[in-house]
């Protein structure tokens, strides 16, 4: 039974982080990638169906963004330098299982942090959100960078432990057992479904 506190599904965001075809391809073809869209699926109409909020996170570039990478920057140098994520690249667009609707939060980043370079930050906060349910890929990319972002802005952050997925295993267990839980509560999406229940 988990001891994090209930959620209020109108002050409640899930966080979609980089769920796109280019991205997922790190996540092993087969049961494995479709054991964890099926559970991001799950999640989303859970909280859905409460009345919170999705917001879609997916990274992809113009080629004004691929130009404004500097050489010193030696994650993304080489994507620019490669012309790799083009905003208009099906690859780069959220896995249609997970497709956004209308009401939902859609933006795009050029870093790795879900509110470094997007207005996702003030888009919660003009919605009263205060807490954020945080699933994606990759664990120590994308997850990783926003937890600690939302952690130093302030949320109540709790981290999809069954939504979230990287290349390297030992990384992604590091990372779930003995660094997030000093900024966020752990979850699985049964307890999520549990939490958002809980009056």
């Amino acid at each position: 039974m988990s001891t994090a506190p209930a959620l209020d599904p109108t002050r409640t965001a899930l966080l979609v982080l980089d769920h796109q075809p280019a991205i997922l391809a790190f996540v092993p073809e087969g049961e494995a990638r479709n054991a964890l869209l099926g559970r991001v699926e799950g999640a989303i109409a859970d909280v859905r169906a409460h009345g919170g909020t999705i917001a879609y996170v997916r990274v992809a570039f113009t080629d004004a963004d691929w130009d404004a990478v500097p050489a010193s920057n030696k994650s993304f140098a080489p994507l620019a330098r490669h012309r790799v994520m083009h905003h208009e690249d099906p690859a780069t667009a959220v896995h249609e299982r997970l497709a956004p609707r209308d009401g939902d939060i859609v933006v795009r980043k050029v870093r790795y942090g879900g509110m470094s370079t997007t207005d996702l930050d003030q888009r919660l906060r003009e919605r009263g959100i205060t807490t954020l349910v945080v699933s994606g890929v990759s664990t120590s990319g994308a997850v990783l960078s926003t937890v600690t972002d939302a952690a130093d802005r302030d949320y109540l952050l709790y981290v999809l432990s069954d939504g979230v997925a990287d290349p390297d295993t030992e990384v992604h267990n590091v990372l779930l057992h003995q660094v997030f839980p000093s900024r966020a509560h752990l979850i699985d999406t049964t307890e999520l479904h549990t939490l958002l229940r809980a009056d």
